[in-house]
């Protein structure tokens, strides 16, 4: 609405203005600046630069020219935006370490892998290189529409010939409004096979394309890319991301001191920058073990040197690095580009595919320019040729006309020829007369109409294109193919679990009953003799006590096993550690168990074999075998591990390599013996068959592998304890009711049978959460019909609740005087006396 007040002055809706005007900008910035031609790969001010400096000569056998010369040129014609974007972009393309085949040959400081800049434009050099000159070949053709540039004064294409698939090639990225594209470079070679089979078969799938043409992004600092997943994944989808990682290998020195030397780098990362962040970390500590860092790259090639104390783990250190600095980084993919204007999404065969299609369409407008440039001439050599047979005539003619006009009107009424043919006659030598002369318009003659036709021939068939297409690609190929240089290495997505950065030490896991779970180093429990009072080895709730410890290594895989069946795993790095007083985290916080299911059995996994077996025991007696490599693949919601009857339960779980001899021990002190393979091999939800028959309200407390000539090692609730021969427990058939074991009273009851070599330590814990360890040699051995001797003092109404054996420990504590006097004072207190 015009104000009549003021007629110069319309009232706009300043929302629907700003809505507008946004989306003019928008659309600007997305199809003018900053996405590329899916057919050329090629933002607009690359095209711009290398049709500049095409205009100006500046081909790859030309001198090189003074940058600012070409960023001048470039800005005045066809490019309405700074000097320095301009600079920057030509900088770029003539980098080594950002393009994979560079479109300009710089001459001059254009920059480093250390972030440096380039040289003022004033002071550097460039020109077209090799194989950008195959982009704009044949440009001269009317293989490519053009468009005004900015102003209207010139001319400038809208997409090149693209002799080669630059947009996979040398890859690019930019930020639009709303959208962004990242594509990674690749092999020129791979890229090119995956185009000739695209072309020879349409229907071809991504996988075909990645097994056998083009295996994945090809960085001109080449790394290594973890696993074919991300790859996959962008290539199916446009959209996804891959693991770089620096080249990089350990060497011994000769003082025997590690070095870790990285000799490639992942793409776009900053080395000056990458050497920084790592002397950060190793000044916060973050990092131990780096006791020097130096930069020895040379014109040779890029070197990074770290060197390492003598006693650190150089894969500790690398893996620690890895983690922290861009020694290994993420390379998000977005294969976005323009198609027909409309910015798309497109999938490696997507790409492939437009580009075959605009291939197609230069081959097909190159060749309607030659066959009308044939045409042409063939009519004009139709002309000479009429009149070289009606040479004295025509002669004659031109001889008795006053002027060219007059004779070239001559020439046609006379001869039948058109406007060009009579002008061609009039502007011929007169050397062209001669017998020679005649017989070369002859013979050119002949070639041009064979050439119409092939050209024809061409143009009415699509397969005899795509044939052209794959003799020039295979040219370009051949010209300008080079070994890959990144280097992809199979085997997963991750390839280093956190255990790698984690050294391996050995641990106790403790879980409570109410289910608190924690990891400790083993050298947390000192070693005392039996009899001692103990250390607190873990804070509890007033009702709570410790129920299952295991001692595993950091890098083992712990498998817990629930009342109801169910198994679960975690690695031993992942149980968080604790102080030795500290209660711990609830396990439900680490593993998905369920509200009614509590952990009944946990044990420690190195490698999931086939050749080894687990064996199970319920608390109703039931016995179950099933191989270990079922239960390799654990989801987080755990898996069955057994079949379950009505009201049981499962209680213990072993390994067990085929061969071994089951022992089954109950609360009331009974005790079974037969030999695994009884119990059959089966399935993993499989319910099992009968281990021990069961006395009235008796129940399973123990089950162990017993091995010859090792002791079967009882202890009570009371922390009375004994050895017994395993040759006094004769073996049986499976299923029976056992025999009397442990000599019980009233109040005493088994808590624990383990078989035992006496080379081990044991660990008594007690409900209120009290520890000791014992060395299994101190503990007497006596017969089956015993008592035992006292292992533990333990306050009134306080009991043991669990018993596990530990390995030995390389150095013991000292133990004073005083403190051993009272320990022999106890271990004199032998019950077996009181019989």
């Amino acid at each position: 609405m015009v104000d009549q007040q003021r007629p110069n002055v319309q009232e706009i809706n300043i929302g629907q203005e700003m809505r507008t005007s946004f989306l003019d900008y928008a659309m600007s910035v997305i199809v003018s600046r900053a996405l590329p031609d899916v057919r050329d790969g090629m933002k607009p001010v690359h095209r711009r630069i290398l049709y500049a400096m095409n205009d100006l000569g500046m081909h790859s056998d030309k001198a090189y020219k003074k940058s600012a010369r070409i960023v001048g040129e470039v800005i005045g014609k066809y490019h309405p935006h700074g000097d320095s974007a301009v600079y920057e972009a030509m900088v770029r393309m003539a980098q080594d370490f950002s393009y994979r085949n560079m479109l300009v040959d710089g001459h001059g400081n254009f920059g480093s892998v250390d972030g440096d800049s380039a040289a003022a434009m004033r002071y550097t050099e460039a020109r077209m290189s090799k194989i950008s000159m195959e982009l704009l070949r044949d440009i001269n053709k009317d293989t490519i529409d053009y468009a005004d540039n900015y102003d209207g004064t010139e001319r400038e294409p809208v997409v090149f010939p693209a002799r080669f698939p630059n947009l996979l090639v040398n890859g690019t990225s930019g930020i639009a409004v709303g959208m962004a594209t990242n594509i990674p470079p690749h092999n020129l070679g791979e890229t090119i096979d995956a185009v000739l089979a695209v072309s020879e078969d349409p229907e071809i799938t991504i996988d075909e394309l990645m097994e056998n043409h083009i295996y994945g992004p090809d960085f001109p600092t080449a790394g290594q890319i973890l696993g074919r997943s991300g790859i996959r994944k962008a290539f199916e989808t446009g959209k996804g991301s891959v693991l770089i990682r620096a080249k990089v290998h350990i060497e011994e020195q000769s003082n025997g001191k590690p070095k870790i030397i990285a000799t490639e780098l992942p793409y776009q990362v900053n080395k000056a920058k990458l050497i920084e962040k790592i002397a950060e970390l190793v000044r916060d500590k973050r990092i131990d073990g780096i006791t020097d860092l130096r930069d020895e790259s040379d014109r040779n090639g890029l070197r990074v040197v770290m060197e390492l104390r003598r006693d650190v783990n150089a894969n500790v250190v690398l893996n620690n690095l890895y983690k922290y600095t861009a020694l290994q980084t993420t390379f998000g993919i977005n294969t976005l580009a323009l198609v027909d204007g409309q910015p798309k999404v497109l999938n490696i065969k997507q790409c492939l595919e437009h580009y075959l299609e605009h291939q197609k369409v230069i081959i097909k407008r190159r060749t309607a320019f030659e066959l009308r440039k044939a045409e042409a001439r063939a009519h004009i050599l139709e002309g000479l040729r009429i009149a070289l047979d009606h040479l004295d005539e025509v002669i004659s003619l031109i001889r008795n006309s006053k002027t060219a006009d007059i004779a070239r009107e001559e020439l046609i009424e006379r001869f039948g020829l058109t406007e060009k043919q009579s002008q061609a006659i009039l502007d011929m030598r007169l050397q062209r007369l001669t017998g020679l002369e005649r017989e070369k318009i002859e013979n050119e003659y002949s070639e041009l109409i064979q050439l119409i036709n092939e050209l024809k021939a061409i143009l009415a068939d699509e397969e005899k294109v795509l044939e052209i297409i794959r003799e020039e690609l295979s040219e370009i190929k051949e010209k300008f193919n080079d070994q890959r240089r990144t280097e992809i290495i199979i085997g997963g997505a991750d390839f280093f679990e956190d255990e790698d950065l984690i050294p391996e030490e050995n641990i106790v896991i403790t879980l409570t009953h109410q289910g608190y779970i924690k990891r400790l180093p083993a050298s947390t429990y000192r070693t005392q003799k039996r009899g001692g009072r103990g250390i607190q080895g873990m804070g509890t709730n007033e009702d709570d006590f410790v129920e299952h410890l295991v001692s595993t290594s950091t890098h083992d895989t712990v498998l817990f096993f629930t009342n109801k069946g169910k198994v679960y795993r975690s690695k031993g790095y992942e149980v968080p550690e604790f102080s030795r007083t500290a209660k711990g985290i609830p396990i439900i916080n680490l593993l998905q168990i369920e509200k009614d299911e509590w952990i009944n059995a946990v044990i420690s996994v190195n490698e999931f074999s086939s050749d080894w077996y687990l064996f199970f025991t319920t608390r109703h007696g039931i016995s179950k075998r099933t191989e270990l490599s079922n239960f390799a693949n654990i989801r987080k919601g755990g898996l069955i591990a057994v079949g379950l009857r009505e009201e049981d339960e499962l209680i213990s779980v072993r390994l067990t390599d085929g061969t071994k001899d089951i022992m089954i021990g109950t609360r009331n002190g009974y005790l079974i013996r037969f030999p695994e393979d009884q119990v059959r091999s089966m399935g993993r939800t499989a319910a099992g068959v009968r281990g021990i028959s069961l006395r009235g309200d008796d129940e399973v407390i123990s089950m162990e592998i017993l091995d010859e000539g090792v002791q079967v090692m009882h202890v009570t609730n009371k922390g009375v304890g004994k050895r017994t021969p395993e040759d006094q427990y004769r073996i049986t058939k499976r299923g029976g009711k056992g025999i009397f074991t442990c000599k019980l009273d009233d109040t005493n009851h088994v808590v624990a049978v383990k078989a035992v070599t006496g080379d081990e330590d044991i660990m008594l814990i007690t409900v209120a959460g009290v520890l000791i360890r014992i060395p299994v040699e101190s503990i007497s051995q006596t017969g089956r019909n015993t008592r035992g001797v006292r292992l533990i003092r333990l306050q009134e109404e306080e009991e043991v609740a669990t018993v596990a054996k530990i390995e030995r420990e390389e150095e013991e504590e000292e133990i004073d005087e005083e403190e051993t006097e009272s320990l022999e004072e106890s271990t004199n207190d032998n019950l077996d006396q009181e019989e």
